[in-house]
């Protein structure tokens, strides 16, 4: 089930009943003022019970009638799923009945699901499809403080939508002081956060669900505590920093630790475990554990380092990357909450009190350090032509809504007065895929290998990389990837590695372990690409497939078919091209930046010329590229003339 194959086992056993909750005290609150107002904000503490039981508050009371959903959002696709399967096993029905779930490649509802939960991005999507949500009579945003990009867009839209559907109820549920900016956002006359009775604006109400931790069991302090200090702790702040850096801070904190592999707490000592957004499956389940609306059996203790990974984008050079900053206090609150959910626990946080006074209560919302094209790709696809005088909860900056714009039309996505191009900008908005990629997808029925660039847009989607090694196997897993490895780079490898899984004569998991692949991954790529496909078919794009899965059946020239797909790989990534230097490292194009090939590329250790790449990783020495092929230099200004001519043209506007 989904990309981490949970089951009813994964849900813990020690929930409080829904009874026992705090949330259960507020059931007539909240639905009063889900009648009077058409918004409602509601703020509790993590573990007070508002992600599970208002959903079921709302279907009790009705607001499920004459075919009606309410429909409950998340920012991550792990929440999507494990909380639709504990409110499943509330309500008494299977997930895809009554209650059930929607996320990116992937769909647990029936025509008889009443609650359903789903990404942020996904209601988006469906926005697409029934631009006034119609199936819906309530949508609760939750985890909203976390201010995705997708959650302060949905916002937006969701505003419009009000207008026309004076019906609607919106809840935004969140954990933290954020709620004022989402109240004042509805409610511009700036109702009083006590309003409960509808004496003062009838455009929304707030709730603050007070959760007295310590009666759920919890001990954990939503501020530093004093008695709290890091003499208690067997472990230097500085190694604790490194594990946020990723696959590589992972290895150099569980190099750095040596024999200091476990952590020493009030005279119990627990084993490390580093994990990244790259571990192992069962593993990543783990570090969702930060995450608000899962909760974890057995996490009684949370050491917070007081830093975070944040996603900012350069709108000069064109990068993304990942930064390593101080964690924010809302950060630092909900990593909190973490611990003693199910039983008594407590927060240990690696700085002093007077750290925590001067952290920012919140980090930058997304809208404001990221890359705004798909952004502005959906907006268009809605309808929403002027971009610029959207309602953003935070507008962005004018820059990146500038780069954005110019790299949509060197896409072919945004016509030279920045409207939506057709059929080409259209469908690029309607693929579940980046710009980039599906530009890349669409660019390959002309060039007779669409089959192809299907299996590579399946394979890069996963969100992680799918060889798989344990300590110290680093150099055994690069000598298995030889078996798929191409000279070309790492789509053509991966493109070899799924239609050598597909088509083995063996068992697939014995395959993929002979061959460090990870095997859900592997059989995950073949749903997505399976529901890509379809998206295609339903484009009215077809796509041919050869009877038994390999290309050499339809009697194909593959050097031809290798080119081509580097060819539409170009047409998708021209943006991230890059030149190899005499020392083995690259220049991307207009940037002086050094790049290092991934160690886990095939380019890592070939030579080219020029390369495309789809991921750029910065760790605290170097900056690293990954999904690597070669290219022809000559294919850059073929495909992409606007773009290296860009600034000699009139900007498109909004």
């Amino acid at each position: 089930m989904g990309d981490f194959d949970l089951d009813s086992s994964f849900i813990p056993a020690l929930y409080k009943p829904a009874e026992s909750l705090p949330i259960a005290n507020y059931e007539s609150d909240i639905l009063y003022l889900v009648d009077t107002f058409p918004v409602l904000v509601v703020v509790g503490q993590t573990g007070s019970g508002k992600t599970t039981q208002i959903p079921q508050f709302l279907r009790k009371a009705g607001w499920c009638k004459d075919g009606k959903r309410v429909g409950v959002t998340q920012p991550r696709r792990v929440a999507a799923i494990t909380i639709a399967m504990r409110v499943a096993e509330e309500v008494g029905c299977e997930v895809g009945k009554e209650v059930g779930y929607s996320v990116r490649f992937e769909d647990s509802t029936s025509k008889s699901t009443r609650i359903k939960f789903l990404t942020d991005g996904l209601l988006i999507r469906e926005a697409l499809m029934d631009p006034l949500l119609s199936e819906y009579s309530v949508i609760m945003i939750d985890e909203a403080h976390e201010r995705s990009i997708s959650t302060d867009i949905l916002l937006g839209l969701l505003k419009k939508i009000m207008k026309r559907r004076p019906e609607l109820r919106i809840i935004i549920s969140s954990a933290t002081i954020q709620a004022k900016a989402f109240f004042d956002y509805f409610s511009p006359s700036k109702t009083p956060n006590n309003a409960l009775k509808g004496e003062a604006d009838k455009k929304a109400a707030a709730k603050n669900i007070v959760s007295d931790r310590n009666k759920v069991g919890s001990e954990a302090k939503g501020e530093a505590d004093e008695e709290t200090t890091t003499k208690d702790i067997a472990l230097d702040r500085s190694k604790v920093e490194s594990e946020v850096k990723g696959e590589g801070g992972a290895e150099e904190t569980n190099a750095d630790l040596g024999p200091v592999a476990a952590l020493t707490v009030e005279g119990r000592t627990y084993p490390i475990d580093v994990l990244h957004l790259e571990s192992p499956t069962d593993d990543y389940v783990k570090k969702a554990a930060e995450t608000a609306s899962v909760t974890i059996d057995g996490i009684v203790y949370v050491v917070d380092c007081g830093f975070t990974k944040i996603r900012v984008y350069d709108p000069f050079t064109g990068i993304e990357s990942l930064v390593v900053t101080p964690a924010s206090k809302a950060s630092s609150i909900q990593r909190a909450g973490r611990a003693g959910r199910t039983k008594p626990g407590k927060c240990y946080r690696l700085y002093p009190s007077e750290n925590y006074d001067e952290l920012p209560d919140s980090n930058i919302p997304e809208m404001q350090r990221s890359n705004l094209a798909p952004v502005i790709l959906q907006l268009k696809a809605l309808g929403i032509d002027n971009v610029l005088r959207f309602d953003y909860l935070s507008p962005p900056p004018s820059q990146l809504m500038v780069k954005a714009l110019e790299f949509l039309y060197a896409l072919g996505a945004l016509d030279e007065y920045a409207k939506l191009t057709r059929p080409l900008g259209m469908r690029m908005a309607e693929l579940t895929v980046e710009p980039m990629m599906a530009k890349a997808l669409l660019s390959a029925p002309d060039l007779g290998c669409l089959s192809e660039m299907l299996t590579v847009a399946a394979m890069t989607s996963l969100g992680g990389n799918v060889w798989f090694f344990h300590d110290n196997e680093r150099k055994k897993m690069n000598v298995a990837g030889t078996r798929f490895a191409v000279e070309e780079g790492d789509h053509l490898t991966l493109l070899n590695a799924y239609t050598d899984f597909v088509t083995t004569e063996k068992k697939q998991p014995k395959f993929c372990h002979e061959n460090h692949l990870n095997f859900k991954s592997m059989t995950r790529a073949v749903k997505i690409r399976a529901q890509l496909k379809r998206y295609l078919e339903q484009l009215g794009i077809a796509v041919e497939e050869p009877a038994s899965g390999i290309p050499q059946a339809r009697g194909r020239d593959l050097a031809k078919v290798a080119e081509q797909v580097r060819r539409c790989l170009t047409m998708g990534f021209f943006t991230h091209a890059a030149q190899m230097q005499p020392d083995g490292t690259f220049r991307a194009v207009g940037s002086e930046m050094v790049l290092h090939a991934h160690p886990t590329s095939i380019m890592f250790t070939r030579k080219a010329d020029w390369v495309i790449f789809q991921e750029i990783m910065e760790t605290s020495t170097k900056t690293f590229i990954r999904d690597i092929s070669k290219i022809e230099k000559g294919w850059l200004t073929e495909y992409a003339p606007e773009y290296y001519q860009v600034q000699n043209t009139r900007r498109p506007g909004g």
